[in-house]
């Protein structure tokens, strides 16, 4: 009986584990007809640092909370997982994929920044010396060239079609590690990363290190749907978040570099930043959602739309705008001078605005030194002066704000009011010097949200604080 019981159990395993085979993918055919055209990408440049200095870290963005500091390292450091930093040239290596016979080849502009020679080294171990035509910081993405006819490329697919859930693959050289395979799911679409503002990323749990950067992510039909270009690591390498540029952003970027020589993104000319709970219940919201505006640029088109802080987007050209992250690729992919259309909220009413969309331009802004002197002697717990000429200068004031120059414990301390940030707004009353901060804040009500607009480091942003009952 027992032995009965336990062949009868082990049958039903071996169906299982063979039903379970039977629904797992097959990657092997796609391997075979686009793994030729995947390559790997070596870069060399001059060496400009002495040979024992240690590299440095990379540079962390502004405004990224210390918790996620470790995020979205870039994969060219060094393909070998160490080194002496010795020699008169600095190496790094990435991978990339040909997308037409003649030669072109996409990768990410990381993986080719500042080199001096590119090389290309494709499957039949071929290597060719590479031009680049021409890359995009803003998108990470680089479009190289090689000299060479009827090069086996990869098919370019929709990544609007891909579905969360859904299976893909990636071929790459991890590691140096050539034609290596990772397959996973697609864990997200349309991520917004710290310094990324301009791609929804692909998010997936495909193994990804060092070296795959550049290379291609490919869906079920084979085809190319992303270039994998970061990972979220505490360590250097895979943790299972893995980011690639859908290939609509990448191929818009590619058409702008062929045509124009270089990549130009749509600009509306505002700092946002996403709805919290409290601030939602601060506006009068019923739930969280939008993009909340923090600062207008002057002569921007936003400011020509007549675009105000305290503006909440919730659609752009019909699209809807849940988090503040859906606004930028929309309006970064869009063609310069095209006519667009914004639905905000503002005080609670809808509007509707129109604009032209503009070039992006470079922006730089600058912060206040502050000395600490007094005590905060309010209700807020904060300590707030004059701002200088000097200082308003510095920081491309024209007027309005008061400089913290102390934060006591209190409702400010809670929401994350700092020393040296610039209060400019509070519940939509403007902040013009200290004499108008004390009125405004002595009148503030008990136990209700309370919306309040400062800039930190050049950025504004609104913080949400409740003054105890």
């Amino acid at each position: 009986m027992f032995k009965k019981l336990s062949g009868g159990v082990l049958l039903a395993a071996c169906v299982f584990m063979q039903t379970v085979s039977a629904q797992l993918p097959d990657f092997t055919d796609m391997v075979k007809t686009n793994g030729i055209a995947v390559v790997n990408i070596s870069t060399t440049q001059k060496e400009t640092k002495p040979a024992q200095e240690t590299p440095k870290e990379p540079q962390i963005p502004e405004g990224v909370p210390p918790e996620m500091e470790e995020l979205f390292k870039h994969f060219f450091n060094n393909p070998n997982g160490g080194g002496d930093g010795g020699g008169a040239e600095q190496q790094s290596l990435g991978s990339g994929f040909v997308i037409s016979q003649d030669g072109f080849i996409l990768t990410n502009h990381h993986v080719v920044k500042d080199a001096d020679e590119i090389i290309v080294k494709f499957s039949d171990r071929r290597e060719l010396l590479a031009k680049l035509i021409g890359s995009d910081a803003r998108t990470d993405v680089a479009l190289l060239k090689v000299d060479a006819h009827d090069l086996p490329t990869v098919s370019i697919g929709d990544p609007n079609q891909l579905q969360v859930g859904e299976w893909v693959l990636a071929i790459g050289s991890p590691f140096g590690f050539e034609q290596s395979v990772t397959a996973g799911i697609v864990s997200a679409k349309g991520r917004s990363l710290p310094g990324g503002n301009y791609v929804p990323f692909i998010q997936t749990d495909v193994a990804i290190n060092p070296g795959n950067s550049g290379g291609p992510l490919f869906n079920m039909d084979g085809k190319v749907i992303g270039i994998n270009s970061q990972i979220y690591s505490r360590t250097g390498g895979f943790m299972g978040l893995s980011f690639a540029i859908p290939m609509d952003v990448v191929m818009n970027v590619v058409e702008q570099i062929k045509t124009k020589g270089k990549a130009s993104h749509g600009w509306l000319g505002v700092q946002i930043q996403d709805v919290t709970r409290e601030l939602a219940e601060s506006f009068g919201m019923q739930k969280p959602q939008g993009a909340l505006v923090s600062k207008v640029i002057p002569g921007s088109p936003a400011e020509q739309a007549q675009l105000k802080i305290g503006d909440i987007i919730i659609e752009f050209n019909g699209q809807p705008i849940d988090h503040s992250g859906d606004l930028p690729p929309m309006v970064g992919m869009t063609p310069i001078n095209e006519k667009a259309t914004l639905k905000i909220i503002r005080q609670g009413e809808t509007k509707t605005l129109d604009f032209k969309i503009g070039l992006l331009p470079e922006q730089v802004d600058k912060m206040a030194e502050v000395k600490p002197e007094s005590k905060p002697d309010n209700k807020l717990g904060i300590k707030a002066i004059d701002l200088t000429k000097e200082q308003r200068e510095s920081m491309q004031l024209a007027s309005g704000g008061v400089l913290v120059q102390d934060v006591g414990i209190g409702p400010a301390l809670d929401a994350g009011v700092q020393r040296g940030d610039i209060i400019l707004r509070i519940q939509n009353q403007t902040i013009n010097n200290a004499a108008e901060f004390s009125k405004v804040v002595k009148a503030l009500p008990i136990g209700k949200s309370i919306a309040v607009l400062i800039q930190r480091q050049g950025s504004p942003a609104f913080l949400a604080l409740k003054i105890a009952k």
